[in-house]
C-alpha cells in the first residue's frame, strides 16, 4: 500500500504497511482499484452525457464509492470487494448502452474501461498496479492528488445533499471529467493547475448546494446555547455529519425514553430550528472525532456513525458501535440504507439503548453556535459598529479539522493568545481545540463565532465576500486573516474553494500535505501567499499584527 491522503500519514510521507488511521494494506490497495473503476464508469458516462443519456444511478455510484475511500470512513475489506464488483457491473452496463446508442468507442480502450473482476486474488494483484505512484512524476502527481483528494471531499458533501433531495448534475459531470483528465499522463503541469482551480470552483458549487439543502430542510441555523450535560436516561450518541440520519433517529425515538446526544461534527445539528421540537435531543457529548476512544467508552449507550470520522473501536465498547451509509468496519453492526422513498430502520439500535445505563457525565455548561451566513449578515451592523468603535480589531478564521498530533496544541495556544479585541470565526471540528476555552464576548458578539460543520466554512467565506462587496473593498483588505487546520480530504477541497474565491495569504497546518512537492508548494506561495504554521508568536505577528 501507499497512502498519503491525511495529515497524520506516517512521517508526513506515506503509510506503506498499515494506515495510521487503522486501514489495512489490502483495504488501501482495494480503494486504489475502486477509484480506478470509477474512472471506467466516468469514461462511458462522459460519452452518454454528450448525447443526453447519462445514467443517474452511475453518478450516485461514483459519488458513494469515492466517499467510501475518505480517511476514517470504510475499513471493511469485504465491502471493498463488493463495491468493486458493483462498479465493474455498472461500467459494463454503460459500455453496452454506448454501443447500442451507436457511440464509436474504438479498439484501444484504456485499462480502466476494460479490466474485469474475476477473483478476489486477481483484484488484489491488479490493485497494486492502480496506485498513483505508478503513473506520475512527483510534481504532476502532487497536482493530480490535490484534485483527487478534493473530489473525495466533494462527494462527501454531495452525499449529504442528495440524502435531502438536492442534486446538481453539473457537479457529477465535473467529477467524471476530472477523474479522467487528471489521470492522463500526458497532462502538463499547467493543465493540472487549471484542473486544480476548477476543482475549487466546483467545490464552491457543492458547498453551496449542501448549505441550501440543509437550510431548506431544517431552517437557517440561529445562535443557540447547546447543553453539555447529561440526563438520567438511556441514550444514543450520533456522530458524523448526516442530518437526515439524525432526523429519522429522533422521529423513531420520540416517546421511547431514549435520549439522543450529538458528538463531533454533529454538534451543529443543535443549531437548526427544526430539531428544537425534539425534547429528547439533549445536547452534545464529548469532543472531536479522535477523542471517541474515550467519549464512546464513557457514554455507556450505543453509538451511531453516519459518515467519516470512525476510529477503529476498542473491544470494550465495540459491541455498542453501529455504522450506516458508506461507513464500514469489520465486525461492526451496520444499519442498511433507506429504500427509495422510505426511512432507515433504527429499531435495533434503539432497543439496544434501552438496555444500557445512562451516560457518564463528562462536563457541564453550554456552548454557543449557529452563525450561518444569513445570520451573520443580519448581524453585520452590530459587527461593523464594534469594528468602527475599535472594540473588534481583527477576525481570524480558524476553521478546518482537528486531529491527534501533539502539534495541534498550537491551535489552542494560538486562540488563547489572541488579544481580547480579536474574534475567531470557525467551522468544522477544529473548534474543539478552543471552543470550551474562550467563552467571553464583545458587546454580545461571541469571541468564537461558530458557523457549523466543515462545509459551513462556506458561510464564513460568503459573509466575507458580501461584506467586502458592500464596503467596496477587496476581500483581502478586510480585517480578516486565515489560520486553517487540515486533516482530511474535505479540508483540501475547502482550501481550493477559498483559493478560487480569491482569498490570499492564508496560513495552513500543522504540516504541509505530504503529497505537495517543493515546486507545487512554491506555486501556492507565489500565487496565493499560502504559508505554513510556524510558532504562535511568529504567526500572531503576521495574522494579527
Amino acid at each position: 500500500m501507499f497512502c498519503n491522503q491525511c495529515q497524520e500519514t506516517l512521517k508526513n510521507k506515506g503509510c506503506t504497511e498499515k494506515g495510521v488511521c487503522g486501514k489495512t494494506g489490502d483495504v488501501a490497495d482495494l480503494q486504489d482499484l475502486l477509484i480506478h473503476m470509477q474512472r471506467g464508469i466516468s469514461y462511458y458516462q462522459i460519452r452518454l452525457r454528450a448525447i443526453g443519456k447519462a445514467d443517474e444511478e452511475a453518478d450516485v455510484l461514483v459519488m458513494e464509492n469515492l466517499f467510501s475511500t475518505i480517511t476514517n470512513t470504510n475499513f471493511d475489506r469485504v465491502k471493498m470487494f463488493e463495491f468493486i464488483r458493483t462498479s465493474n457491473k455498472k461500467r459494463d452496463e454503460l459500455k453496452e448502452r454506448c454501443m447500442k446508442a451507436g457511440i464509436k468507442l474504438g479498439h484501444d480502450l484504456p485499462d480502466y474501461a476494460t479490466w474485469g473482476f474475476t477473483t478476489e486474488e486477481a483484484a488484489l494483484t491488479k490493485a497494486k498496479d492502480t496506485g498513483h505512484l505508478t503513473y506520475f512524476d512527483e510534481d504532476r502527481r502532487a497536482l493530480y492528488l490535490f484534485v483527487l483528494y478534493s473530489l473525495k471531499g466533494m462527494t462527501a458533501y454531495l452525499h449529504h445533499a442528495l440524502a435531502l433531495g438536492f442534486k446538481d448534475p453539473s457537479i457529477s459531470a465535473f467529477i467524471n471529467e476530472a477523474l479522467i483528465a487528471t489521470w492522463d499522463r500526458n497532462s502538463s503541469l499547467d493543465q493540472l493547475l487549471e484542473w486544480t482551480m476548477r476543482t475549487g470552483e466546483y467545490g464552491v458549487k457543492t458547498m453551496e448546494l449542501l448549505d441550501r439543502a440543509n437550510t431548506h430542510t431544517y431552517g437557517v441555523p440561529t445562535p443557540v446555547k447547546v447543553n453539555l450535560g447529561v440526563r438520567d436516561r438511556p441514550g444514543i450518541l450520533i456522530s458524523g455529519h448526516d442530518l437526515k440520519d439524525l432526523h429519522e433517529l429522533l422521529e423513531q425515538t420520540k416517546g421511547s425514553g431514549v435520549d439522543i446526544y450529538t458528538h463531533g461534527e454533529m454538534l451543529p445539528a443543535n443549531y437548526y430550528p427544526f430539531f428544537k421540537k425534539y425534547d429528547n435531543l439533549v445536547g452534545n457529548y464529548g469532543s472531536s472525532w479522535w477523542r471517541q476512544l474515550m467519549d464512546f467508552d464513557t457514554f455507556n449507550g450505543p453509538v451511531l456513525l453516519t459518515s467519516n470520522c470512525l476510529v477503529p473501536p476498542l473491544d470494550k465498547y465495540k459491541e455498542r458501535v453501529y455504522t450506516t451509509g458508506v461507513v464500514g468496519f469489520d465486525g461492526i453492526k451496520h444499519i442498511p440504507d433507506r429504500k427509495q422513498g422510505g426511512v432507515k430502520d433504527f429499531s435495533r439500535i434503539i432497543e439496544h439503548a434501552k438496555k444500557c445505563p445512562s451516560p457518564k457525565q463528562l462536563e457541564s455548561g453550554e456552548l454557543v453556535g449557529g452563525f450561518n451566513h444569513a445570520t451573520l449578515w443580519e448581524l453585520r451592523g452590530k459587527i461593523l459598529d464594534a469594528v468602527k468603535a475599535g472594540k473588534i480589531k481583527k477576525f481570524v478564521v480558524m476553521a478546518g479539522c482537528d486531529g491527534r498530533h501533539k502539534t495541534r496544541d498550537y491551535y489552542t495556544n494560538f486562540a488563547k493568545a489572541l488579544p481580547k479585541d480579536a474574534v475567531i470565526l470557525t467551522a468544522g471540528c477544529a473548534k474543539y481545540r478552543y471552543n470550551k476555552e474562550i467563552k467571553d464576548d464583545i458587546d454580545g458578539i461571541p469571541r468564537v463565532i461558530d458557523a457549523g460543520q466543515c462545509n459551513d466554512s462556506y458561510s464564513l467565506a460568503l459573509f466575507a465576500l458580501k461584506l467586502a462587496d458592500e464596503l467596496k473593498v477587496d476581500v483581502n483588505a478586510l480585517p480578516i486573516s486565515f489560520n486553517i487546520a487540515w486533516y482530511e480530504q474535505k479540508a483540501e477541497l475547502i482550501l481550493l474553494a477559498l483559493l478560487y474565491l480569491g482569498f490570499k495569504n492564508m496560513r495552513v497546518g500543522p504540516t504541509m500535505p505530504a503529497f505537495v512537492t517543493p515546486n507545487v508548494a512554491k506555486v501556492l506561495i507565489d500565487r496565493f501567499g499560502i504559508g505554513l504554521n510556524t510558532t504562535v508568536e511568529a504567526d500572531m505577528k503576521i495574522l494579527v499584527g
